[in-house]
């Protein structure tokens, strides 16, 4: 699984319209295995699903009779492929169970899942999902992730987010995107050896945060239950003696590649 992380209007869902062949770049190419994407989009789209932000569903069928739909529509013409398939997928989705219930009155997290569901059904070798969790709560957003892991260890996917957690729990590599430009490629891991040693942090009361912002390269903060905010600074050498040495973590990542871009745009 490999994570495309990055803030709103990062151009991430840009980059997976490109990639999923509905719509095309200005300039450069883009090719899956000995596809060229750009000049042979169906033979894309027969290895691929999509799975956009938002998508709409017949509003008064079931996922049963939908996924067989669609089933059909992708070309498994025989009843008893469709159906054995149709299940495959219900199943490992989790949807099994409200496979008789109209997706229209499925919860977001359940959409979502049913969008998995409708990818599978060609066996693609390549996923796209794009922002899958947004709006999720908490335990949906659990459920889904669960079930995008079970299917990235069978299929190559591409996992667009702005959650950092996200990208953290499934994927293998990420690339951190802003304004159109990849400004980090690699592992969580890559990523955090680069800050060994470079992030420090301490605790402030709010009225000392402006100071401390303006003298100081903070690149992420967070509020106590007491109102006092935890600061965490980027420094090569330590700031001065109130502050202590953490460990990296992929938000440090993330955080130093926006802020640098911003200093350098």
């Amino acid at each position: 699984m490999f994570g495309l992380l990055g803030p709103n209007g990062a151009g991430k869902s840009s980059l997976m319209r490109t990639i999923a062949t509905l719509q095309t770049p200005d300039s450069g190419d883009i090719t899956f295995g000995d596809i060229d994407i750009l000049s042979d989009k169906n033979a894309l789209r027969r290895v691929s699903g999509y799975l956009p932000q938002e998508f709409g569903v017949y509003p008064n069928l079931s996922a049963e009779e939908l996924l067989n739909y669609f089933a059909n529509l992708k070309g498994i013409s025989a009843k008893a492929d469709r159906q054995k398939i149709v299940t495959e997928v219900l199943q490992v989705t989790n949807l099994y169970d409200v496979r008789k219930k109209s997706v229209s009155g499925y919860s977001g997290g359940m959409k979502q899942r049913f969008g998995i569901a409708q990818m599978l059904l060609n066996n693609p070798k390549l996923i796209i999902v794009d922002e899958p969790t947004a709006g999720l709560d908490p335990a949906e957003r659990h459920r889904f992730l669960n079930v995008l892991r079970e299917i990235g260890a069978q299929h190559t996917v591409i996992f667009s987010t702005h959650i950092v957690d996200d990208v953290r729990e499934l994927c293998h590599e990420l690339a951190i995107m802003n304004g159109g430009r990849v400004l980090f490629r690699g592992s969580s891991e890559e990523g955090e050896k680069q800050l060994n040693g470079k992030i420090w942090t301490k605790r402030v009361e709010r009225s000392e945060f402006d100071a401390a912002n303006a003298t100081h390269n903070i690149i992420s903060s967070n509020y106590n239950q007491d109102n006092t905010l935890n600061i965490r600074v980027m420094s090569d050498v330590q700031p001065d003696e109130s502050f202590r040495s953490v460990s990296p973590i992929l938000e440090d990542v993330y955080f130093v590649a926006l802020k640098n871009d911003s200093i350098n745009v």
